[in-house]
């Protein structure tokens, strides 16, 4: 309420001013003025002119009734101040009216007092309607808030003592709201790194700014075998003059959010190895590389150690060990290890380590069961089975947890990978294990690609060895030498060339190229080669001979494409007769070495179904040279076909040396690096026949 000042007091207003209430006026500005028993304004309060608008000066000694009471309420306001003045106290909600003109509506409190003449007048108490309903809702708020947030919220004073807390908080610290008062928070819960926290209070004092999100974590009674993590807000407690008297603190606890983002973090990271995973496991069908490829992944992301292992009867393409053992049991070899401290004893496990696998062994049961296998401390030294690295028990004492997983492809065991971790680290969890069970599945896959690969290459190896020339024979009229190379991915293909006698003295020469690589292509390479030979002999000439091939090709399957050259020497008269089916043209090089690409009819490549064949017939006289390539040797992904013929050209242009030389030198020039395609090269030079 308003306190009574005297004029000497506040020396520049009328004596019968009444000053302001300081810190209520702040939180409910209450209006005071006093009548006489005339009903005549003899006080007049600051706090009454604020809300009301009326100047002291201007409204001392006027009647109360005509300046502030509406004319619709005069009747009421004379009956009121008759009980009044008969010694009644009145309280009730009135209007009153505003310097303005408009109505104020005000909770009311009308007591009988003296006049300056001893007479009864009235003392008026008034409060605006509205700023007592403020007042009331903000109270109901502030008590809704503590009562009923799931939020913990406390006030402490300038000296960081709790001045009030709320059952949320309570519940969060352990300690009851009673036991928090009066006290600092290093006294009530000091295992929340309580001290750092004081000092942001401290700081949101001193600087009056709030501080948002303060993560802080610990054990409170609440919860003793657990750390929590709790999100703290501070904001300073001012009045409304802007002075801090204390401030207000806000906790929510985000334990299971903190673990959700952890464990939201951690998917992300799987979800990140995995697909790493992807693009570094399997970049070469080299077995030994691709399973470097899974110990690096493995290490140091997921487990301290990753030690590869293949069984010796998956290795061997013809499968005779396993025929022979009968079971799964068998030979292991190590393929790739990767250990923390290569000086350790783990260095004597190295790749290229063979060894049996004992019955009962860790590794046998994983490997006959196929299933995937945790091994704590004291199952660890199973890991080791070589007698001969018995220096490594005190390495595995280092260990605190392994797993040893199956390498399981298309229904296959084909051997195992063993991971472990220090003991400093935490063990595998469940999760840990499931990302190192799908990697170590997508590499056991990577594997058996290689497996098979490097099994289809020896198999296509061996048919190409089988299928095309080691030693070209010698016929009347022309010196040979040939070459083949496979890809610079030891993929073998289907490039082949031949020289074949034919009645007459003649000879018949053929390169070709099936599309395509690997075992298949080797065999369509094997069965046109032999349909060449088959078919020359009976005097087949070249176009027709190149129909019956296109035949060949299309009973082969819609799928099967193949180019090819066959050209027929005859000695005694010098001349060759050549057809091509879609391959590159052939070089002809003179004695004196000028280089011509013949450009008679390409024709069109085997399982197209163009059928176009037709010959073309050049001279060769002695020292002249036909030069019959696959476009492996002109073609690569650095340069364009012309290029390819410029430089075949300029190396052809050599062609006084012996022929074995030129074709060495060719192939040098042409082709620097390993070759990025099959390559076949024919080199066919005129000499003079031979009487027969």
């Amino acid at each position: 309420m308003d306190t009574y000042q005297s004029t000497s007091e506040v020396p520049d207003q009328p004596a019968a001013a009444v000053g302001y209430a300081g810190v209520l006026r702040e939180l409910l500005p209450i209006a005071l003025w006093r009548e006489d028993a005339d009903g005549r304004i003899v006080e007049w309060s600051l706090a009454a002119q604020d809300l009301l608008g009326h100047r002291p000066e201007d409204i001392l000694g006027r009647p109360g009734s005509a300046v502030l009471v509406p004319d619709a309420n005069r009747e009421l306001a004379d009956q009121l101040t008759r009980r009044v003045q008969a010694g009644e106290t009145v309280i009730g909600t009135l209007p009153v009216r505003h310097r303005d003109g408009h109505r104020v509506p005000m909770e009311m409190w009308i007591v009988p007092a003296a006049d300056p003449q001893g007479r009864t007048g009235a003392l008026l108490v008034a409060v605006e309607t509205s700023a007592v309903l403020h007042m009331r809702d903000s109270l109901a708020a502030l008590q809704s808030l503590f009562t009923q947030s799931p939020i913990g919220l406390a006030t402490l004073g300038p000296d960081l003592r709790f001045l009030r807390v709320n059952d949320a908080l309570a519940r969060m610290n352990g300690v009851s709201a009673a036991e928090h008062i009066g006290k600092r928070l290093t006294e009530v819960v000091p295992g929340v790194n309580a001290a750092a926290l004081e000092a942001t209070m401290r700081q949101v004092l001193d600087r009056g700014t709030a501080v948002v999100d303060v993560r802080r974590t610990g054990r409170t009674p609440a919860d003793p075998d657990h750390d929590r993590t709790w999100s703290c807000s501070y904001a300073p407690l001012l009045d409304g003059a802007g002075r801090r008297l204390g401030l207000i603190a806000s906790l929510i606890d985000i334990t299971e959010g903190q673990r959700a983002q952890a464990e939201a973090e951690r998917a992300q990271r799987r979800f990140a190895l995995l697909a790493e995973a992807g693009t570094r496991i399997g970049t070469t069908l080299d077995l030994r590389q691709t399973a470097e490829e899974i110990a690096d992944v493995l290490v140091p992301q997921l487990a301290d150690s990753a030690d590869v292992q293949l069984l010796e009867s998956v290795l061997d393409p013809d499968d005779t060990v396993a025929a022979a053992s009968g079971s799964s049991r068998g030979v292991l070899r190590r393929l790739a290890a990767v250990f923390p401290d290569p000086s350790a004893p783990t260095k004597k496990l190295t790749a290229g380590q063979t060894f049996h696998l004992p019955v009962g062994s860790v590794y046998e049961r994983v490997i006959a069961e196929g299933r995937p296998m945790n091994l704590y401390t004291s199952d660890i030294p199973a890991l080791i089975t070589d007698p001969r690295a018995e220096a490594l028990r005190t390495y595995l004492a280092t260990l605190g947890s392994a797993r040893m997983v199956p390498l399981v492809a298309r229904g296959r065991v084909l051997g195992a990978v063993a991971v472990t971790r220090l003991r400093e680290r935490e063990p595998f969890d469940e999760q840990d294990c499931v990302l190192i069970d799908e990697l170590v599945a997508r590499a056991a896959l990577n594997i058996d690609n290689a497996r098979m690969f490097t099994t289809q290459r020896a198999a296509a190896l061996t048919l190409q060895r089988s299928l095309t020339n080691s030693a070209l024979p010698q016929v009347n009229g022309l010196e040979l030498t040939g070459r083949y190379l496979p890809a610079s991915d030891h993929d073998v293909g289907g490039d082949w060339f031949d020289v074949i006698r034919l009645p007459g003295g003649r000879t018949g020469l053929v390169i070709g190229d099936v599309m395509g690589h690997g075992i298949h292509a080797a065999a369509v390479m094997g069965q046109l080669r032999t349909a060449v030979r088959t078919l020359a002999r009976h005097g087949v000439p070249p176009a027709r001979m190149l129909s019956s091939l296109d035949a060949v090709v299309a009973d082969l399957g819609e799928d099967e494409m193949a180019t090819c050259v066959y050209a027929v020497h005859d000695p005694v008269s010098g001349s060759c007769v050549i057809a091509r089916a879609g391959h590159p043209p052939p070089a002809v090089v003179t004695a004196d070495g000028a280089v011509t690409f013949l450009d008679g009819p390409p024709g069109t490549p085997f399982g197209t179904g163009g059928r176009d064949f037709r010959t073309e017939e050049v001279r060769l006289p002695p020292g002249s040279m036909l030069v019959l390539y696959t476009d492996g040797l002109i073609e690569a992904r650095d340069r364009d076909l012309d290029e390819g013929m410029g430089r075949l050209a300029q190396a052809l242009r050599q062609a006084g040396q012996p022929l074995e030389a030129l074709c060495d030198g060719i192939l040098a020039r042409l082709l620097p690096d390993a070759p990025q395609d099959d390559v076949a090269v024919l080199l066919a030079r005129t000499v003079a026949a031979r009487a027969s």
